[in-house]
């Protein structure tokens, strides 16, 4: 597949990683947002690290945040001639977790105005961590993604059942 490598963020994902994002001592969201995508250089280097594989050249990954721990966010350039928007939101944790997140962009949006940032939706470690919806970021949902407002829950069970191979497709990737 080709991909552009336009690293600009589109101007939804900015608005959102705009917002603050509270971890508030661990009841809030881990995450920490990037003021732009890694270049292509950061992220072959960080996929490259993350498998084991020096093959690989990380173009299928545009990389926006991170949680405390650095794994990462990102988007995964899946879907061949669609914009960056219409591609899956995925998780590669520090310890070898993974999730697809968030079909897409407008999505994400939702995800994160629930109160649910990309680790908390690729994981169930905190089982008794209850999230606390946003009001700055549902503000952003609403204005760039009205039309598709869902719960995180919503979010993510649609996310994986589009993409249930993602953990076996990132596995083959390392070595």
């Amino acid at each position: 597949m080709t991909h552009t490598d336009d690293r600009g963020f589109p101007a939804a994902l900015a608005a959102a990683m705009a917002a603050p994002f509270d971890y508030a001592g661990g009841d809030g969201v881990d995450f920490e947002p990037f003021e732009a995508f890694l270049s292509a250089e950061e992220t072959a280097d960080w996929l490259r690290a993350w498998t084991g594989n020096d093959q690989l050249d990380g173009d299928a990954f545009r990389v926006f945040g991170q949680d405390g721990s650095g794994g990462c966010a990102a988007f995964w350039l899946i879907r061949p001639g669609r914009p960056l928007a219409d591609q899956p939101v995925v998780f590669l944790g520090s310890e070898g977790e993974t999730g697809v997140v968030a079909r897409d962009l407008g999505d994400f949006l939702w995800l994160l105005a629930d109160g649910v940032g990309p680790w908390e939706a690729a994981t169930s470690y905190e089982p008794d961590w209850t999230p606390t919806p946003d009001h700055g970021l549902t503000a952003v949902a609403e204005r760039f993604a009205p039309d598709r407002r869902r719960s995180a829950a919503a979010v993510i069970e649609l996310a994986t059942q589009e993409f249930p191979d993602f953990d076996d497709i990132v596995m083959a990737l390392c070595r």
